[in-house]
């Protein structure tokens, strides 16, 4: 097993380090030191600030108070509202780069990464802007003499939102502007280990003239989880996040009356045919499975090579893996960043131990990499794997970490075969130059989000996104027309 980093605290790090806090009712909640737990920046391995460990009072608090909040902000004209989300999405743009820092700072991501992560969760907010055209009813007049038929859609009331680490801007701007704009009010749980940016969203909330108790903030780990899944007030939930967790969060929660989505792990795969653009494909590749330090859902973790793709893509891949430059997220011309956190650097050297075992080609190491201009933080180098194979764990389940895996097939149809028989469907691309395979792919893989020739395929901020079989728990995707349709309550009337 190869030696893992830990982080000690600094000593005295509570008393010198600023406390971030709650946001309940538009305003920071005080709490003392000792009922804070340490923020990292995984750069550098140091403690650079306190978070709140809130729990089942801090959920009431803010759930009693996004109560009382409701009628009035359901109440406000469309209109009206729009104007503060307009308003919002001007301060979130002015503080685009403030916000890149911070998620810099918290995750160790590279700062031109988080700047686009910032830049893609600006545009839900965009389509929140909108939203009052998007909340119009369907009218039919006449369905019986002097009878009218028409619909409408009403907000929920209280909802909630549990958010992952990787994604501290991106993922909840997802989910709250929908919920916001459709007229609920908001509980949001983010990570702990990410709060600047959560914290800096809260405050431009309450600048742009949302009224108090309309979005709040709680911070907290399992406690305060389980206080939102079982709070009887709060009508929805979105989460994102492990399957281990996403799967008691929809289970309990729907026991319990709500309307739950939960959005969990993923194991995608991008499959290369042998008439692909190489060059591109390798790109493609690399920056897929290593960006972010492979920290994020839509990572490209396995690449299955169809024939003799494998022995054309692999060298083009080394290549790349060879130059890419790791180090702090702030540094001028960085690829890649450290892992998040001590103990998640741990467990993916561990996964790499284990690939090893179970017989997979080494074919880069990431494990004896340190940051000579930073050897207290997360680092870990780049790992890439050549013939894993199905029955191999490393195959099977997801890593979150910057390990990426060849696996080889015969055919195209034993390729599509293999992705559609994991367990996981989260996202998936082809890479060819054959317009009649790119169209089969599409029609036929059992995954929702598709790539061609793209090999993160996010869909635009007006679409859903979503998963299925194990990444995904509900029946409604989240953001575009679906987050409509999960943060409202459809009526239909009939009038004489």
């Amino acid at each position: 097993m190869t030696d893992t980093k830990t982080a000690p605290e600094v000593a005295g790090a509570a008393a010198i380090t600023p406390v971030i806090s709650h946001w309940i009712e538009g305003r920071p909640v005080e709490v003392l030191p000792e009922q804070t737990g340490p923020v990292y920046d995984p750069a550098s391995g140091q403690v650079i600030a306190r978070v709140p460990r809130g729990g089942a009072d801090e959920v009431d608090r803010a759930v009693a108070v996004a109560a009382e909040a409701f009628p009035a902000w359901r109440d406000m004209p469309l209109i009206a509202r729009s104007h503060i989300f307009f308003n919002f999405r001007e301060l979130l743009y002015r503080n685009r780069e403030e916000m890149a820092r911070l998620i810099t700072q918290n995750h160790g991501k590279t700062f031109p990464d988080a700047l686009a992560e910032v830049m893609r969760g600006l545009e839900t907010v965009e389509f929140a802007c909108g939203l009052p055209s998007q909340l119009a009813g369907m009218n039919t007049p006449n369905v019986s003499t002097g009878v009218d038929a028409f619909t409408l859609r009403q907000p929920l009331g209280v909802t909630a939102a549990i958010t992952p680490f990787n994604f501290p801007a991106m993922v909840p701007m997802w989910i709250y502007p929908i919920a916001l704009a459709a007229g609920n009010t908001m509980v949001w749980k983010p990570s702990s280990h990410t709060c600047g940016a959560a914290q800096l969203q809260a405050e431009l909330w309450t600048e742009a003239g949302l009224p108090d108790g309309v979005f709040n903030v709680v911070y907290g780990g399992r406690e305060a989880v389980t206080a939102i899944v079982e709070h009887p007030d709060i009508k929805a939930i979105q989460f994102v996040g492990s399957t281990k967790v996403g799967t008691y969060v929809y289970q309990e929660g729907v026991k319990r009356g709500k309307r739950v989505g939960s959005y969990t792990s993923a194991k995608n795969a991008m499959l290369v045919l042998p008439d692909a653009d190489m060059e591109q494909t390798a790109d493609a590749a690399v920056a897929s499975g290593f960006g972010s330090a492979g920290e994020r859902c839509m990572a490209q973790t396995l690449v299955i090579a169809v024939g003799d793709a494998g022995a054309k893509l692999r060298p083009l891949m080394e290549e790349r893996v060879g130059r890419l430059k790791i180090g702090p997220g702030m540094d001028e011309g960085v690829d890649m960043g450290p892992i998040y956190s001590a103990e998640h650097r741990a467990s993916v050297i561990e996964w790499i131990d284990k690939g090893e075992a179970e017989g997979a080609e080494l074919v880069a190491d990431g494990r004896p990499f340190t940051c000579e201009d930073s050897p207290d933080g997360f680092f870990l180098g780049v790992t890439l794997f050549d013939n894993v194979t199905p029955d191999m764990e490393i195959y099977r389940e997801e890593i979150f970490g910057p390990v990426l895996g060849i696996v080889h097939a015969d055919t195209f149809d034993e390729g599509l075969r293999m992705i559609n028989e994991h367990q996981y469907a989260n996202g998936t691309a082809i890479f060819t130059t054959d317009g009649g395979a790119a169209r089969r792919f599409k029609m036929e893989v059992e995954v929702p989000m598709i790539g061609v020739n793209v090999p993160i395929p996010v869909p635009a901020g007006y679409m859903s996104f979503t998963g299925s079989k194990a990444s995904a728990l509900g029946d409604l995707a989240m953001r575009g027309e679906d987050g409509i349709r999960f943060f409202t309550q459809q009526k239909m009337v009939t009038e004489r």
